[in-house]
């Protein structure tokens, strides 16, 4: 008994932790901003074909802006909820708060140009060849879309989180991203179609879970599941 409430409130934890991302989504324009910004950077990663550790470090930078915004927003609704009244000493915290975010801006500029100008300064279409042997950044950039995808939906609806209930359901998503993602990893050989219909099989037992233990209603699942699908093709047809 105590090992399964563990469980459930390791599980209850992330529930609180992605609420509050879908929060900022939602509520936050800089978030928003932010978000998109950071997903363009990934992408451009993926088409400049970045090596991995060019790649960790645009992640870091990306990830790093997401959480100072997310402290920043933080800060801003305690101080509000302790005075309403013009205080000096809020006003600091709030600019101070707000530095951060700039300086984990500043860094991911000197980190985007130092990682990317010069492979920009060399664009060539040889570059879209280059796609084609970076198949696991692909795949991750595919994830995240597809994840922010979700987020997006939950936060404009304002319900559920990305790990429990609402439209779309976000393990449904992955799930069925994944199995895309692999079909266009092994190709249209016998082997890669066995493995294909067992990621298959993987990613709808993972989708009927959810229906089973009454978390997501069909409909969510199925919608869910459409959401990974289509853009995980989408990513792979343009770039893979």
């Amino acid at each position: 008994m105590a090992r399964e409430h563990r469980r459930t409130s390791l599980l209850q934890s992330f529930n609180y932790a992605f609420q509050g991302l879908v929060y900022a989504v939602r509520y936050q324009r800089n978030m928003r901003i932010h978000l998109g910004i950071g997903a363009l950077a990934l992408v451009v990663g993926v088409f400049l074909n970045l090596s991995r550790l060019e790649f960790v470090a645009v992640v870091a930078a990306v990830t790093f802006v997401l959480v100072m915004e997310l402290l920043n927003s933080a800060v801003e609704k305690v101080v509000d909820m302790i005075t309403e009244d013009y205080d000096p000493r809020a006003k600091a915290a709030k600019d101070l708060s707000a530095a951060a975010v700039l300086v984990a801006a500043i860094n991911a500029l000197v980190v985007a140009y130092l990682v990317m100008v010069d492979r920009l300064s060399h664009f060539s279409l040889d570059l879209l060849m280059a796609i084609r042997r970076s198949p696991s950044y692909l795949t991750v950039v595919a994830f995240g879309v597809v994840m922010a995808a979700v987020i997006a939906v939950k936060a404009v609806r304002g319900r559920g989180t990305p790990l429990s209930g609402g439209l779309p359901s976000g393990h449904a998503a992955l799930a069925f991203a994944g199995w895309t993602a692999v079909t266009f990893l092994v190709g249209a050989t016998r082997e890669g179609l066995l493995v294909s219909m067992i990621t298959l099989g993987v990613a709808a037992l993972a989708a009927q879970s959810r229906v089973e233990g009454g978390i997501h209603s069909l409909l969510e699942v199925v919608l869910g599941a459409l959401l990974g699908v289509i853009v995980t093709t989408l990513i792979f047809q343009l770039w893979f």
